[in-house]
Order: C-alpha cells, then sequence, then structure tokens
C-alpha cells in the first residue's frame, strides 16, 4: 500500500472517530477505537495464521448458507465444531507460532457480523474476548491489555441495551471503512500511529503524557541511528538495545526501528518505560500492531524517577544493562520528591540531584546512567535546563566539564500539542571526541499554522527544516551564519557554562549602519524640493486669487 493509502486509511478512520464520539472526551473514546483497531489487526493476523496451520482442512469455502444454519460466524468456528478433539493441539501449535490464541467467537470478523444485525450478545462478546486474550492467550504478553477499556461506562449509553446498540455502530463503522484496505501490520500500524496524533491534537495538554509528534520524533531517531563517534560514516549496521524511559504510545521507539530497517539494518530488542496505565497498553498494542513479537520489545509499567524496573536495579556493574540509543521525551519541568536515598542512587550520585520543582535533569541523568560506551542519547527538554542556576548548574557544569553534552539544537515554539513553549534536544555521548559543542538554533525555521507550528519537509519549493537538523549535526559545521556553531569550552566556561542558544547563535539580524551625514543631506535636499513645490503652488492660487497654503 502506498504512502498515500495508508494516509486515506488514517483519514477515514478518523473522521469515522470524529462522527461517532458525540459528546464523549477524545481521550475515552480513543480507547474504545484503538482497540478495536488492534483486535481487527490481531484477528486477521491469527485466521491468516490458522489458514497456514490447517491447510485444506480449513473450512473457508463453506457457503453463506451453510454458515448461516451452523449458526457460526468464521469459517474457524466450523473447524472447531467439527474437530473438538484436535482443539488442544492447534491452540498449542498457534502459540508457539503466533505467540496469542484467539476463540473464534472473539474474532473480528464475529464480532462485525454481530454488530451488522444488531445481536444484543456484541457488548458481553467484546468483554470476554478481551479477557480471554488478556489472561488466558499466551502467557503474560497480554496481561492487562484491555484493563482501562470499560465497555459498560455510561458514556457509551446509560443502559446496556444502548451501550450495545452504540457499540454495534461503532464497530460495524470501522468495518466498514477499512474494508477496502489492506490489513498487514504496516497499514494498520500507521493508521494507529496517525489516529494517536489526531487524538493527541484533540486532547491539547494531556497529550504531553503520551505523543511527540512525528517530525520531531523524526529528528531524534536519525541522531541516534547515525555512527556515533563519526555521523558523517551514516547509519550504524545495528543496535544492540534502544530505550525511551517514558516512551508514551512507542511512536518514538518504533521510528528509531524504522529508520534502521529502511537502511537495511538490525535492531536486537526495543525496551519502554511507561507510568500511565492506559498509555503503557496503547504502547504495547502500539508495538504489536507493528507486527513486532513479544520477545522482540519490553514494555515497563513503573516510575522512571523511583527507578522501579529491575532490569535497570542491576547494582554489579559488570552485569549493569546498557543501550546503543536512548530517546526520552520526558514530562517538562515536573515536580518530584528527592530524598535521601534518591541522594546515593547511581544515578545521580556522582551529579547531584536535580531541585524539587523540575525533574528535567533527573530524567537526563537516568536516561545518561544505562547510555552505552559507544551510544547515542536525544532527550527533548524545556529551554530551562540550558541556564537555570542551583543544583542544574552544577549538573550541567560536570555534563560539560566530562564532555558528555555534544549538540544542543534549538526548535521553535509550538510545535507540541501539550506545550506552547519552544523547547530543545541534548544530545548526549560518552564516546565524544571533539572538545566543543555544536550549537544549532532552528527557532526560526518552521511554517506557521492557525494551532500549531510544523518543521517544514522540503515539498514542492519550500526548504527542508527537518533535514537541515540532521545534516548540521552530521556534518558538524565550524559555523554557519544565524543557524549553526561550533563553540569551545573555553568560550562557554568564559560564559559560566550557560547554554543559553542565543548566546552563541543569534537568529537576529545586525542592525544596519545609519550614515548621518548623508540622511542629512538627504533631507536637505528633499526640504529644498517641497519649498520649490509649495512657491510654485501659491503662484498659481495667486493668479486664482486663493490664499496661499
Amino acid at each position: 500500500m502506498t504512502q498515500k493509502e495508508q494516509q486515506q486509511l488514517g483519514k477515514t478512520l478518523w473522521d469515522i472517530a470524529d462522527n461517532l464520539r458525540g459528546a464523549m472526551n477524545a481521550d475515552d473514546f480513543r480507547d474504545y477505537m484503538l482497540s478495536f483497531l488492534f483486535l481487527r489487526y490481531l484477528s486477521f493476523n491469527y485466521e491468516e495464521s490458522a489458514k497456514k496451520e490447517l491447510g485444506k482442512d480449513y473450512p473457508d469455502d463453506t457457503p453463506k448458507d451453510v454458515m448461516s444454519r451452523l449458526k457460526v460466524n468464521t469459517p474457524l468456528e466450523i473447524w472447531y465444531k467439527e474437530n473438538p478433539n484436535d482443539i488442544e493441539d492447534f491452540e498449542k501449535q498457534m502459540r508457539r507460532k503466533v505467540h496469542y490464541v484467539i476463540e473464534p467467537h472473539h474474532l473480528w470478523s464475529n464480532i462485525t457480523e454481530l454488530a451488522r444485525t444488531q445481536n444484543a450478545d456484541l457488548l458481553v462478546t467484546l468483554e470476554n474476548g478481551f479477557r480471554y486474550i488478556e489472561n488466558e492467550s499466551f502467557e503474560s504478553a497480554f496481561q492487562g491489555l484491555f484493563s482501562e477499556i470499560n465497555l459498560n461506562s455510561e458514556k457509551l449509553g446509560k443502559t446496556s441495551n444502548e451501550r450495545n446498540k452504540k457499540l454495534c455502530t461503532i464497530i460495524q463503522k470501522i468495518s466498514e471503512g477499512i474494508a477496502d484496505f489492506s490489513a498487514d501490520s504496516d497499514t494498520l500500524g500507521d493508521a494507529y500511529e496517525y489516529l494517536i496524533g489526531q487524538f493527541a491534537a484533540g486532547s491539547g495538554k494531556k497529550a504531553g503524557e503520551f505523543y511527540t509528534p512525528q517530525q520531531i520524533s523524526t529528528i531524534l531517531s536519525e541522531i541516534v541511528t547515525l555512527d556515533s563517534q563519526d555521523p558523517t560514516m551514516g547509519k550504524k549496521n545495528k543496535l544492540d538495545k534502544v530505550l525511551d524511559f517514558a516512551c508514551g504510545s512507542g511512536s518514538l521507539l518504533l521510528n528509531v526501528r524504522t529508520r534502521i530497517k529502511d537502511n537495511g539494518g538490525s535492531i536486537g530488542k526495543i525496551f519502554g518505560q511507561e507510568k500511565n496505565i492506559t498509555t503503557y497498553n496503547l504502547a504495547r498494542m502500539n508495538m504489536l500492531l507493528h507486527g513486532m513479537k513479544d520477545t522482540e520489545f519490553e514494555i515497563f509499567h513503573g516510575d522512571t524517577l523511583l527507578n522501579q524496573w529491575d532490569l535497570l536495579n542491576e547494582m554489579n556493574p559488570t552485569k549493569k544493562i546498557e543501550f546503543d540509543a536512548i530517546v526520552a521525551n520526558p514530562p517538562f519541568s515536573l515536580r518530584w520528591e528527592p530524598n535521601d536515598t534518591l541522594a546515593d542512587d547511581f544515578r545521580f550520585k556522582s551529579y547531584g540531584l536535580a531541585p524539587k520543582s523540575a525533574a528535567d535533569f533527573a530524567f537526563l541523568l537516568h536516561g545518561f546512567h544505562f547510555l552505552g560506551k559507544e551510544g547515542t542519547m536525544a532527550i527533548i527538554l524545556p529551554h530551562g535546563v540550558l541556564f537555570r542556576g542551583g543544583a542544574e548548574e552544577r549538573i550541567r557544569t560536570k555534563l560539560l566539564k566530562d564532555n558528555h553534552i555534544d549538540t544542543v539544537i534549538g526548535l521553535p515554539s509550538n510545535l507540541f500539542y501539550s506545550t506552547g513553549i519552544p523547547v530543545c534536544i541534548l544530545v548526549l555521548k560518552k564516546c565524544k571526541k571533539q572538545d566543543d559543542v555544536l550549537f544549532i538554533n532552528a527557532s526560526e525555521r518552521y511554517e506557521k499554522g492557525k494551532r500549531q507550528n510544523t518543521l517544514r519537509e522540503g515539498d514542492g519549493d519550500e526548504p527542508n527544516d527537518i533535514q537541515d537538523i540532521i545534516d548540521t549535526y552530521k556534518y558538524r559545521p565550524e559555523n554557519i551564519e544565524r543557524y549553526a556553531r561550533r563553540v569551545s569550552m573555553e568560550e562557554i566556561e568564559k560564559n559560566g557554562y550557560n547554554l543559553n542558544i542565543s548566546r552563541y547563535v543569534s537568529t537576529s539580524l545586525d542592525e544596519i549602519k545609519i550614515d548621518l551625514k548623508e540622511v542629512n543631506k538627504k533631507l536637505t535636499s528633499i526640504n529644498e524640493s517641497i519649498k520649490k513645490s509649495t512657491d510654485r503652488h501659491n503662484e498659481f492660487l495667486k493668479e486664482l486669487g486663493l490664499n496661499n497654503i
């Protein structure tokens, strides 16, 4: 499927969502919509695998009148009825090959038929299906995946009958909307991403919890996939482990995976951590919808600042897990409660604790601790981390003295759904060769929108703001007037380790020098011309017997 068709599918589904949600909050409707789309993907994938497993025994050519007489809506359900003694072995094989099992009456094809016929059993069947997939499908891969989906919520209707009717309408419209499109993982995955973005736009500030705009995600992903010591060498062939410790819906991690795979490379495993339970479930669905097996990713539900993930709590330095690439868009200037225990935490001990008023550097240090010696970390932060004093100044100074801050990128304002403030990207490394810092001031390069500004992507004759940032990072020029400059540590030290971008790369135009003598000469000439014209005009007025001006 072409990119245009993928975008059209996303728009089709968004129009359905926008029309059907009525007065329901966008966040609430998002969870229903995306869960149904996910069930559709799982079902299609499962049925295709069942066809291969059962071969000619799969009864997919059963006439509709026969299916109606048997009171079944899926070929697999016929096979289950005809082969009760073989079901256990079949499901064991499916668990081994596709890593999950869906009972025939829980498949999307059955659910949509119940919706089409306005069957009163749809709500109960759907609820049982979600619970089965969560608890019985395959070990713990889907545990709690639909825990936030309340099919008995009054937001869907006051009575069970009203809720069932509403669900029938939603599911039927989704089924009709995607009928003409491919059901492969890339297509549905891209549609899922598109919907997440649209729901984020409708959620306003709350969207900061789970969504990084794709354009910014692309910049971070491109940066961390380039060779760490010499970006001009191009992309790495393999990333063994990739981490996003505030992963939201997982789009940043998937973007890194896409960049590497599109270049013919490979990724061992991707790791994400997310505190919000609903968003954590979104991320797991997102991974699976993009065709990833449960063995290829690990998403953990827990608090990053408290480091609740056992995987990241190994005290033995020789066993500590390290990542080849780390990306993150953590909550901006989050208030937190650092204590004496955290002061001795291995992540912060060498640098000190971030202040209570802003956990920005706590997030940064958490990720940096687990960065591999040949890895690259790119993190989105508010501009305050570049110049605020106190504890943040001490942390920033040590990172600079240890030569770990590689690049500072300033972005335009109003790019995010969650905030209108301009933000920056900090690129950090433990293998940095240069003893300077690259500053890129991209704050003035964007296209202004009514609600949201966007970075231009080179369509037609317009500039490519995204590629300009990536190329500047990649080739690290000495100086690009009003855009980028490599700054020595001596200059940064003279500025008190203040990284305020405008100190080093100003976008303002130089004031034009004014020659006062030349200006005075022109004004004198103009006044003389005015006087001549006025005298001539008065002569005409005198001839006409009128008063002079």
